[in-house]
């Protein structure tokens, strides 16, 4: 089954007097269960396409549909509940709350979705410790290391076991041997829970884990092989 359609897209936005094509007619099509990662230099365009997949940002043309919806004409409340129950989010920036604790920033999609505080407790406990943070729930995010941060971020985008997660470059502040767990927990719950994974990534070791590679450059599909 398709999850997820992307058709000719295309983004250009201005910066300065310049226009910049950072999607030069994209056509991408991933199915229900898939664990990809899109590969490629800085400025190719990964980030954009997780953007504009999500609906964070806006198409310049093309069609986007996730789950049978076309997401180029969702209302700003459609998207926003798109991404609240179907979509997890791992960010290059955290995007973690700094005032609440990691166990809360961890529930806190759970706690929007209004899913029963004990729920939540457990939950996010159990996640916390499949990351290798047991025992940092108390903490709160600038008291925490960047890999640490970045952990939580995992834990918060797979907590909630959503139909999709995008993650921009996922084990950049993280070691080797805490990459590795942290991929496998995802790949775990890729083939147990039937999550899809979606990377932008310059780790090789990423990009080994996955089972379908796609690279992109100067806004296109480059290649796309399936392993």
């Amino acid at each position: 089954m398709k999850l997820l359609e992307v058709g000719q897209l295309k983004k250009d936005y201005r910066e300065g007097k310049t226009w910049v094509h950072a999607l030069r007619g994209v056509d991408l099509q991933i199915g229900e269960g898939e664990f990809v990662a899109i590969a490629g230099p800085s400025g190719s365009g990964k980030t954009t396409l997780l953007n504009v997949i999500s609906g964070l940002d806006s198409v310049t043309e093309g069609q986007v549909r996730f789950d049978g919806d076309d997401v180029t004409t969702m209302t700003p409340r459609q998207l926003t509940h798109m991404r609240l129950t179907k979509i997890g989010f791992v960010f290059q920036v955290y995007n973690l709350i700094p005032v609440l604790t990691a166990q809360e920033n961890v529930e806190f999609t759970m706690l929007l979705q209004g899913v029963p505080a004990a729920k939540r407790k457990a939950l996010s406990l159990d996640i916390l410790s499949r990351v290798g943070l047991a025992g940092y729930g108390h903490r709160r995010p600038p008291t925490m290391s960047g890999g640490q941060q970045q952990r939580v971020a995992v834990a918060r985008a797979i907590v909630t076991h959503p139909r999709l997660v995008l993650a921009d470059e996922p084990t950049a502040n993280l070691d080797s041997e805490t990459g590795a767990k942290l991929l496998d927990v995802m790949k775990e719950l890729n083939e147990t829970e039937k999550i899809t994974f979606i990377f932008s990534t310059h780790d090789p070791m990423v990009m080994d884990y996955s089972r379908r590679l796609i690279r992109v450059r100067d806004g296109r599909v480059d290649s796309d092989k399936t392993r």
